[in-house]
């Protein structure tokens, strides 16, 4: 028996419509469909994911709701949810889903047929990863083949692929997609060269699993941890548990007793101690997480950036926090001053690849040539961090890659050429965070670090930070 989805993927001019003589648009070869719910959310993610992966586009510029890609912008909140739940699922799993995908084809796609591989990618994420009924996943690929004149003739072998990989989904996971790592080969492999195979696949793994949101409180961390039914970590953080409302809805925010800021984002800024009297240089500030925490430590601030609509969002957030620093729209590597500062925080640009769990799109914008170019940026912004401070003043270099080109070895190079020192940070003074503290005492954390706990979400951003102290 032949069930309607068979027939409706097998009959390509069902739903179709000839327009009658005298109607717009009628004439020998115009044909109308009539558009299945849900085609246009398949479409936008299919396109959008394209944009991702051969073009490098930044996935949260794309998703913004009033800037982001015209596609996205059109549909309303329900399928702009499913569009970004689709996309996060397929850039999670890539590899895998490619992988199972390709042993499901007879022979490799052609070389030309971009936009099918894409409408397979998309299809094969809701069924393998996503609560969404298989019928209409395998449908609506198989519409969106017919649809696209370059992939219409491939509308029997999306039908033929999809189906096969919805009855045999469990089998296909375990033998082909859980033999090969969720990430890029590329990054595996350095992955296994800075941390060893276990700690890989354990980073790997972690990176499948999205981030809890973490608060930076004003004070009495406990008590709001009791307030917003949270887990208190070690970093001082606040975890909530699963969350699915509108984080300005939560006790707290509107009075701006909290902001939301990564646990591990918020280590660089705790490691001044106190800085009461003390002027403090943010050298990339926005969006000022890390600004907000200078001054609540006690400094005199003054944050940098270089971006005008980043150091708005940065005013933005501190005004609603109540708290003051005197800002300045520039490039930080351009920024000179009469009176050196007593210390500086150089959170710099990264590849972020210690972001993965909420940008799943970083390994596919980004590549070891961009790492490459990043490591040597951040040790020219480090070498100038150091002229800004007084002998004696302290820098403290940070960023969230888990790439130890853009860490420890930017800092071994600024190190050999002297003027300044490590100063070590004591995994005494950081109970539950021992493991994060490197034997030359610096921070490294990894998104497997913190284990989950009665409901609360594990995990860190995979982050790097260390003191260093300008000499005489």
């Amino acid at each position: 028996m032949t069930s309607d989805d068979d027939k409706n993927a097998s009959h390509p001019k069902r739903n179709r419509r000839v327009p009658r003589r005298g109607e717009q648009g009628a004439d020998t070869t115009a044909i109308q469909r009539s558009e299945k719910p849900g085609i246009r959310a398949r479409q936008a993610a299919a396109k959008m994911l394209a944009a991702v992966i051969d073009r490098k586009t930044s996935l949260d510029g794309m998703l913004d709701a009033n800037n982001g890609n015209p596609v996205y912008r059109e549909l309303n909140e329900a399928d702009r949810a499913l569009v970004r739940a689709i996309l996060n699922s397929a850039l999670r799993q890539l590899p895998r889903i490619e992988a199972i995908i390709g042993s499901l084809l007879q022979n490799p796609l052609p070389a030309g047929a971009r936009a099918l591989d894409h409408v397979l990618t998309v299809a094969a994420a809701q069924i393998l990863y996503l609560d969404i009924p298989d019928h209409s996943a395998v449908d609506l690929a198989v519409e969106q083949a017919q649809i696209d004149p370059r992939n219409r003739r491939f509308a029997s072998l999306v039908n033929a692929v999809l189906r096969r990989m919805s009855r045999e989904k469990q089998e296909l996971i375990e033998t082909v997609g859980a033999k090969i790592p969720a990430i890029p080969a590329w990054f595996h492999k350095r992955l296994v060269a800075y941390y060893g195979a276990e700690e890989a696949a354990r980073i790997a793994d972690a990176l499948l699993t999205p981030a809890a949101i973490d608060l930076t409180v004003k004070s009495d961390a406990e008590g709001w941890a009791g307030k917003l039914n949270g887990r208190l970590l070690p970093t001082g953080s606040v975890r909530l548990a699963a969350f699915s409302g509108a984080v300005p809805t939560l006790e707290g925010f509107e009075d701006g007793e909290w902001w939301v800021q990564d646990a591990a984002a918020a280590l660089p800024a705790r490691l001044f101690g106190s800085l009461d009297g003390k002027r403090v240089v943010d050298l990339c500030a926005a969006p000022g997480g890390k600004t907000a925490q200078l001054i609540q430590a006690g400094a005199d601030v003054t944050a940098l950036d270089q971006s005008a609509s980043r150091l708005k969002r940065l005013q933005g957030n501190l005004a609603r926090l109540g708290l003051n620093a005197v800002t300045q729209e520039i490039n930080m590597a351009d920024f000179r001053t009469d009176e050196l500062f007593d210390a500086a925080l150089l959170d710099a640009p990264c590849s972020s690849t210690g972001t993965i769990r909420r940008h799943p799109d970083v390994l596919w914008t980004k590549g070891p040539e961009d790492i490459e170019k990043l490591a040597a940026l951040q040790e020219k912004l480090l070498r100038h961090a150091l002229t800004l401070v007084k002998p004696g003043g302290v820098v403290v270099f940070s960023n969230c890659s888990l790439d130890k080109r853009e860490g420890e070895e930017v800092v071994e190079r600024v190190l050999a050429n002297g003027g300044c020192e490590r100063v070590a940070i004591d995994p005494a003074d950081w109970p539950g965070l021992e493991v994060a503290i490197t034997p030359l005492g610096e921070f490294r954390t990894t998104p497997a670090m913190i284990a989950p706990e009665d409901g609360y979400a594990g995990g860190l951003d995979g982050f790097y930070a260390v003191i260093l102290r300008r000499n005489a």
